[in-house]
């Protein structure tokens, strides 16, 4: 039975002084995560926002637990990012 994971990840970007600068660095980190873990990542939540951003991570797998576990890495991912913190994270199966 195909499945669905999806994780999403707040962040803080405390260096950040405009938009331009933010989608500088999300569209860098977006384009890593995809080619790293083969999901699909778009920017969700507080897009006119200059410091946060919320990312959702997404994985369609045959396997529950493969999907998850392919979320997983990627939210590790986001978490050791140098420009940002984590405010927040969740991840669920579908």
């Amino acid at each position: 039975m195909t499945r669905v994971a999806v994780g999403l990840v707040e962040l803080h970007l405390p260096e950040v002084g405009s938009l331009k600068g933010k989608r500088h660095i999300l569209q860098g980190v977006k384009e890593r995560v995809k080619q790293r873990f083969n999901v699909s990542i778009a920017e969700v939540d507080h897009q006119d926002a200059w410091q946060r951003a919320t990312l959702a991570v997404a994985c369609v797998a045959n396997d529950a637990r493969h999907a998850n576990e392919v979320v997983a890495k990627a939210v590790h991912f986001l978490e050791r990012l140098p420009d940002a913190s984590v405010i927040d994270v969740s991840i669920e199966v579908l």
